[in-house]
């Protein structure tokens, strides 16, 4: 789910072609709101930070399979989607398929990381302290 997460709309669009007409709505996309927590420090005492939005759905296959998915945002069609992908890799006949759907979504992630790493050691300073020789 992770993966979905950072996905597009645009590549999990497969989706709506690999679950055609099976998939039952169980909770359509409803926007809602999630009070976001805080520590300082990570350790701290935790807080309130504030509200974030959030959009979820639930959808059910055939075989009795449901699928859950939540989403960052108010993308409903995303959160619909997530709930699909959920659904169809929790069944043994469509896992394969979505794990091949899901491939390039990976090593587009892969490659942003890279990217960012690179761009980030391309910054790197390195401090060296040289060592006088009067005491």
């Amino acid at each position: 789910m992770a993966t979905v997460a950072r996905a597009t709309v645009g590549e999990l669009a497969a989706l709506d072609a690999m679950a055609g007409d099976r998939a039952e709505m169980l909770r359509a996309p409803e926007i809602g709101l999630v009070m976001v927590r805080g520590r300082i420090g990570g350790d701290g005492a935790p807080f309130n930070l504030g509200e974030a939005t959030v959009t979820r759905a639930a959808v059910a296959l055939p075989d009795g399979v449901i699928g859950f998915g939540h989403v960052m945002g108010r993308d409903k069609d995303k959160a619909r989607l997530s709930a699909l992908a959920d659904a169809l890799w929790q069944a043994p006949a469509t896992r394969d398929a979505v794990e091949a759907l899901l491939a390039p979504v990976r090593a587009r992630i892969a490659a942003e990381t890279t990217l960012k790493r690179e761009r980030a050691a391309a910054t790197r300073v390195d401090f060296f302290t040289m060592v006088r020789g009067d005491n």
